[in-house]
């Protein structure tokens, strides 16, 4: 396939900050990538190019466009890409650092998002089915979604607090019949706490779900278990965390609002938790360097429930190894601008899935009306996905493109498979 054409513009994302939309022409078209960005991010990600100047408050990406519009298109222009390994491994060698830091990942990525739109299209085949074909998959499964319905920590300019509260429908049939009894279930958390807290209280915030003003993580969690008793989906729909524990990690202890925990007691905490509230995920609970202290918390619940790694592995391949030394989680969060190209994603999946963990396909809390991690979430058969709460367009344009790709499947004579956790 080769590359006619390549530009890309600074437009913007769900927070109203700046990301870069490439737009890469073929023979057969024109295909489009955008990179999302994260609010509590991972040190150890991928970098993420922004000007640091006076436009956006330092969050313009003009540096990254030019490096798209300047090195990276004259690069790759009047070229012939045989598959986007090859066009991945290209940019990798053209960027030459560690970290993507000379072009930037989320240039990087976004080049990389357009190209496997061109090459899915170039070999007639659906975005998702193309993935596939990358991966080796070849069972599509509708993935569980985790709907964050509760945001604190950095989602809701929080400190010293768990970051998300969310809601798994696992006990479903299909996909739409999950996102349906997710959907009602929030909606009646809306109510409940607008009528507890009054219009404020239902206030949303950066991933769409309800910030309101409660600072004790089993209130909201118990709120969390009435909408879903409310809702008529008791023993259906269970409960996860993400605490992004490296938020509120300091001088090897931890602090959640005015308590401070030793890594020993913040594992009982969790553990007293995942008890009370059955607990089916928790993600980054400890912070993304202590491994002694994710090691313990493997050994304590890691049986039980699934400790998925975010800030500690950031998608890539060389921190998944460490962690599987270590027996550090159980679990991978996929978020393809952590390590910012889509071979680079898949192999990071493919590693994982060897070794028995689960992954969940992620957004960002910076997101945008791109819905091509639906499609990788299919493609990858992964079986559980995480957009936020079934709310505003930036989440929903995913979830919406599950009930398309559910719709497919069944046009293209395959029985759409829910997977099951």
């Amino acid at each position: 396939m080769k590359i006619l054409s390549l530009k890309a513009r600074q437009i913007l994302d769900s927070r109203g900050n700046p990301t870069i939309e490439a737009e890469l022409k073929t023979s057969k078209g024109t295909f489009f990538g955008v990179a999302p960005s994260g609010a509590s991010t991972g040190k150890h990600e991928a970098f993420e190019l922004r000007d640091g100047k006076k436009e956006y408050s330092g969050k313009s990406v003009l540096k990254a466009v030019s490096n798209v519009n300047s090195i990276i298109a004259r690069s790759v222009i009047g070229k012939d890409f045989s598959s986007q390994s090859e066009l991945d491994e290209f940019l990798i060698k053209l960027d030459w650092t560690n970290n993507k830091s000379k072009l930037g990942a989320n240039a990087i990525l976004s080049v990389s998002m357009a190209n496997c739109r061109a090459m899915a299209f170039e070999n007639n085949m659906e975005l998702f089915e193309f993935v596939g074909s990358l991966s080796g998959n070849k069972n599509f499964v509708l993935p569980v979604p985790q709907l964050n319905v509760m945001n604190g920590g950095e989602h809701a300019g929080r400190k010293n607090d768990i970051q998300e509260h969310m809601i798994l429908p696992v006990k479903f049939d299909s996909f739409s019949e999950a996102l349906r009894a997710g959907t009602e279930t929030y909606h009646v958390l809306k109510n409940i706490l607008k009528k507890k807290y009054g219009y404020q209280g239902a206030l949303v915030g950066d991933e769409g779900g309800f910030v309101p003003n409660i600072e004790v993580v089993e209130t909201r969690l118990e709120l969390m278990l009435k909408a879903i008793k409310d809702a008529g989906y008791s023993g259906k729909i269970k409960l996860a965390l993400d605490c992004a524990a490296s938020e509120f990690y300091s001088n090897g202890q931890y602090k959640i609002g005015k308590k401070v925990f030793s890594p020993e007691q913040l594992v009982n905490f969790y553990e007293i938790l995942c008890k009370k509230y059955s607990i089916a995920s928790i993600e980054d609970g400890m912070a993304e360097d202590d491994w002694v202290s994710w090691r313990l918390l493997n050994e304590k619940i890691g049986s039980k429930v699934q400790l998925v790694g975010d800030d500690l592995l950031v998608t890539n391949v060389d921190r998944i190894k460490t962690a599987l030394a270590e027996k550090a989680c159980n679990a991978l969060l996929l978020k393809v601008n952590q390590i910012g190209t889509i071979t680079e994603s898949i192999k990071a999946s493919a590693l994982a899935l060897k070794n028995n963990w689960n992954v969940i396909v992620s957004h960002r809390s910076g997101e945008t009306e791109d819905s091509f991690i639906a499609d990788f979430a299919v493609g990858l058969g992964i079986g559980q996905s995480k957009f936020g709460a079934p709310a505003r367009s930036d989440r929903n344009s995913k979830y919406n493109q599950l009930l398309r790709i559910e719709e497919k499947l069944l046009e293209m004579g395959k029985k759409p498979v829910f997977a099951k956790m």
